[in-house]
């Protein structure tokens, strides 16, 4: 595999560098809780608005991700829906102080990050083998389960040169909230197998283990399994990471099922 590692010896060590075979001109990173300015519950490195934070601690930890990366970032509102945008589109409206609704990114142009939030939910990054366009997904249950996933493959291969649309994708997993945290109710298992194709429905019942009181219905569910599913769906079969809990490592990750009043981290992807 290809350690994506970004070219500015800049990048704190508790950060992860993705470990996928992506191509020699793709950069990735997905940020930790370290190295920020944050205070309190969002300490340090918070990179969310949303996060009952200073404002000002997160516009300097955002800067610090640009002097860190050395490219800027195409942020988004994140919805926990399906919707993919452009990101030169969505940095434009960032930069306008109005944000684009969206929970994924994708984009063929150089020296521009697509980048999602995350702190329980599981962020999807994607580039195809030539290191032509890269994509960043942030997949809830929600999302996930409405196809955000396909969407951004989709709208990766979108940006190939014509004939392309077939090229091969790699895929990486961020840190979520891991299979033996993340509880959820029947209405979450029922929506996955209503929306599973007949030769998927053996395995997205496998990704739901029964847990605790039988009468409830209550389900574990595998974040990471599900996303695999439905990157094959794209014929999307190189998928690498997914092995990180947000929930159970506090001082490493933020997670809002373990705390509620917490930060935000990202994982982002670019093209040199």
């Amino acid at each position: 595999m290809t350690s994506s590692l970004p070219e500015q010896d800049t990048i704190p060590a508790d950060w992860i560098v993705p470990d996928w075979p992506a191509p020699a001109n793709v950069r990735a990173v997905f940020t930790t809780r370290a190295g920020g300015v944050s205070e309190g519950p969002q300490a340090t490195f918070n990179l969310g608005y949303q996060a009952d934070d200073d404002p000002a601690a997160v516009r300097t930890n955002r800067a610090r991700l640009l002097a860190r990366t050395g490219v800027p970032s195409a942020w988004v509102a994140q919805v926990h829906g399906p919707r993919v945008v452009d990101a030169q589109a969505a940095l434009d409206a960032s930069n306008a102080g109005d944000p684009l609704q969206a929970d994924a990114s994708a984009t063929n142009v150089a020296g521009l990050a697509s980048i999602v939030m995350v702190a329980d939910c599981l962020p999807v990054l994607l580039c195809d083998v030539q290191g032509r366009a890269v994509a960043a997904a942030h997949a809830g249950w929600r999302g996930l389960c409405a196809g955000i996933i396909e969407q951004t493959v989709r709208a990766l291969r979108s940006r190939l040169p014509p004939g392309d649309a077939g090229a091969q994708v790699v895929a990486w997993l961020g840190p979520c909230i891991g299979p033996t945290a993340f509880e959820v109710g029947p209405e979450v298992r029922e929506a996955f197998l209503d929306a599973a194709t007949p030769h998927e429905r053996e395995a997205t019942q496998a990704a739901f283990v029964s847990h605790g009181d039988p009468d409830a219905g209550k389900s574990l569910a595998d974040l990471c399994a599900l996303a695999r599913l439905r990157l094959a769906r794209e014929g999307v079969t190189s998928v690498s990471g997914g092995q990180w809990c947000t929930v159970s490592d506090p001082a490493r990750f933020y997670s809002y099922r373990r705390e509620r009043t917490t930060g935000r981290m990202a994982a982002l992807v670019w093209r040199l």
